[in-house]
Formats: C-alpha cells, structure tokens, sequence
C-alpha cells in the first residue's frame, strides 16, 4: 500500500470532518490500525481542527454570569433600597421691630417670610412610599435590560462558534480538494508516461465480469492498480495483487477500499520482474500466499 498516496487523497480529512460514510469511516480506521504512519498523521488532522476552533473560540467577561443571576436574587427576595423618610425644615424665626420709647405703644411683628409647608404626617409616608415603588421599577427594568442583553451576547457569541466551525471545515475540505488534485495530477502523468505497460485483469469463472488493468513500468518497477469493476469484498476481507514471476508469486500489496471500488489509481509495491498479474480476497492485512480459490481477475503480459 502507498502510504504517502493514502495521506495525501483527502479521505483524511473528510473522516476528521465526519463527512464519511459509516463504512468508508470503518475502513479508514481498520488501515490507520495497522499503519501507524497513517495514524500519526490523522491525529495530526483532528488536533489541528480543535486547535484552530480553540484558537478562535471567545469566553464571556470573568463574572458575568454571577453578577446576572445575583440581580436576579436580589429581585426574587425583594431585596430594595429603603428610602428615607423627609424630614420638615425647621420653621424661620420671625424678625421683631425695635419697640418705640412711647410706653402706650405696642409691639409689632412682621416676618420676613413666610415658612415652607411642612408634610402632614398621613402625606410624608405616601411620598417615601412613591419614591421606593419608583426606585424598584427602576431596578426591574435594569435587571430586565441586562438579561436581555445577556441572553443577546450569548446568542452571539453562539453564531460566532458555528461561523468559526464553518470556517475550519471549510478550510480542511480546501486542503483535501488540493490533496486530490495533486494525486489526480500524479495518475494522469503515469497514464501518459509510454514507459508504463498496460496489463488487462479479465474476470475468472469466479467473477466473470470483473475487470481491472496494472500499469507496470520494467524500468522503474513501478506497479500502478486501476479497478474498473470488482465484486465488493466480504467483511473483513481485500483484494491483494499478485506479480507473477516464472509461476511464483510476488506479493504486490493489498487494494484500499477506495481503490477496489473503482475511485482511484493505486500504486503498488514495486516488482523487479513480472510476466502476470493476478488479484485474490485475503484477509485484511494481506497474505504471505495466495488464496488460489479466491482468485478474481487475471492478466498476462504482451
């Protein structure tokens, strides 16, 4: 199997997304079990994705929450300032002529002005009264006002995550699309390269209507898989290929799954010699030697 071209497919990626089916997600897991390269680096993918959400995630002011619920307190209990009750002003001391030296005259009193109306004591507790109920409407309408306000920035700050989350799926589904450009880039080159030959895999009385081909380059030993159909393998079954040298086989490497479903050209381990190819369903993993019996498609050399 060719990690580096597994890597850099995308299929990564859209499992970090979770925008795989639940079997392609089962596949990706089973292969990134046996190869830890392949491991390391889809861990690499899904810590990139929490940092880059962390990195732009926003926290609410240190103590909002208890200043809010602790308005609300204070209002259940009915907990108000308690206005002070006015106090009259003292009545202004009336200003006294000086008295004429005639003995038969008498005084006279003038004031210099008349003195404030002082509250009565039925009037002065309906004022307090007034200006407490006033105060406590104030308060009302503050608290109310701040939980509106709150519950806005919360909603807010809620639209903001998801616009963020928006953001980093839509950068790591860029980077997958990129990906598969690049490895689409790749198999058209080998498919023009004329050192490449082409070996077509018919289907055996097993699967006669099976059919793939491999691209093999004598001077590189280059080994490249494409699938055009195949019967879907049994659980916990894949194809291998098989380079046959003088009769003997050659391990050649196990098929993704993505590849045996006709998505992708698969290179392969490398073959010093070959005059035929053939493909078997084996055990995940692969097998040291064919499973004659399961033989699916086979191809000689011209």
């Amino acid at each position: 199997m060719d990690i580096q071209q597994y890597i850099e497919s995308g299929i990564l990626e859209e499992y970090a997304l979770g925008v795989l089916p639940e079997a392609d997600r089962a596949e990706v897991e089973r292969i990134a079990a046996t190869y830890p390269e392949i491991r390391h680096e889809l861990n690499s993918i899904v810590s990139g994705l929490d940092t880059y959400a962390e990195a732009h995630s926003l926290r609410p002011p240190s103590g909002m929450r208890e200043r809010v619920l602790a308005g609300w307190q204070q209002a259940i209990r009915g907990e108000q300032p308690v206005a002070a009750a006015p106090v009259a002003p003292a009545a202004e001391t009336p200003y006294v002529a000086p008295q004429a030296a005639a003995p038969a005259a008498e005084p006279v009193v003038r004031p210099i002005s008349s003195a404030p109306e002082t509250p009565s004591y039925e009037e002065a507790p309906r004022r307090g009264f007034g200006w407490l109920m006033a105060a406590s409407v104030a308060l009302l309408l503050s608290l109310a006002g701040n939980y509106i306000l709150y519950n806005r920035w919360q909603n807010t700050e809620s639209e903001l995550f998801a616009a963020q989350n928006d953001q980093a799926r839509f950068a790591a589904a860029q980077q997958a699309s990129q990906k598969q450009l690049s490895s689409q880039g790749r198999e058209l080159a080998v498919l023009r390269d004329v050192q490449f030959q082409s070996v077509t895999l018919a289907g055996t009385p097993a699967a006669p209507s099976a059919k793939a081909r491999v691209l093999y380059n004598p001077a590189t030993k280059a080994v490249y898989v494409d699938v055009h159909s195949l019967p879907a393998p049994p659980a916990g079954k894949q194809y291998q290929l098989w380079a046959l040298d003088n009769g003997k086989p050659v391990d050649a490497g196990v098929l993704a799954a993505t590849t045996a479903a006709g998505d992708s050209l698969q290179q392969m381990k490398d073959i010093t010699s070959a005059q035929a190819f053939a493909m078997t369903v084996e055990d995940a993993g692969g097998s040291a030697s064919p499973t004659l019996s399961t033989m699916t498609v086979l191809g000689k050399m011209l």
